[in-house]
């Protein structure tokens, strides 16, 4: 614990300061709590793409016999444009999937097999929902860096700042008290040494 000056100055400073805290302490906690429903709707969102991923994969796997003679499909599901926009969530900056284009080059249905459109059309899908996983998997960690230092926030405020403070005050009020009392005793020698 820091030294504290035993005044009434220091009493105002650590009153205003308990004050100070005691307002601010429940935004924190309401940020918290926002913070930790988002993380767990994230969290949901991200098992889903998953899920999907796997499930476009199972499908793929009925048909990839097919395939038997290698062939090369990303160039018709290349990427041409991400474009992603910054959302706000109790106050943080995140990742947000605004729209996912490929590079339109036409199929040639002579001289590719006849499965290539759907396999084509599956490898698009597999592409896009592993994208939104990662910028869901990003926002997630930018909202868990966030929550961590809420949380400290909160902790120090709950369990050191706020303690402290009434802490002071009481020292400062004893401090005070006993001074009074001193002052009062001193009075009555002085007065009764004067009669």
């Amino acid at each position: 614990m820091a030294k504290i000056k035993l005044t009434k100055n220091e009493l105002k400073t650590q009153r205003d300061s308990l004050k100070r805290f005691s307002r601010y302490l429940p935004t924190l906690q309401l940020k918290k709590q926002q913070l930790q429903m988002e993380m767990r709707r994230l969290d949901q969102e991200i098992l889903v793409k998953r899920d999907e991923e796997q499930e476009a994969r199972a499908k793929l796997s009925s048909w990839i016999q097919l395939y038997s003679e290698p062939i090369d499909l990303s160039p018709y599901a290349e990427l041409e444009t991400l474009k992603t926009s910054l959302g706000n969530i109790a106050g943080v900056s995140i990742p947000i999937l605004d729209d996912l284009v490929f590079k339109k080059i036409p199929i040639n249905l002579f001289e590719t097999e006849p499965w290539t459109d759907e396999g084509t059309r599956t490898l698009k899908q597999l592409t896009r929902l592993r994208v939104e996983r990662q910028i869901l998997e990003e926002q997630h960690r930018l909202l868990g860096d966030e929550l961590r230092t809420t949380t400290q926030r909160v902790n120090l405020f709950e369990k050191v700042k706020i303690p402290e403070a009434k802490e002071n005050i009481r020292v400062i009020r004893i401090f005070m008290g006993d001074q009074q009392t001193a002052a009062v005793a001193r009075s009555k020698i002085a007065k009764g040494k004067n009669a």
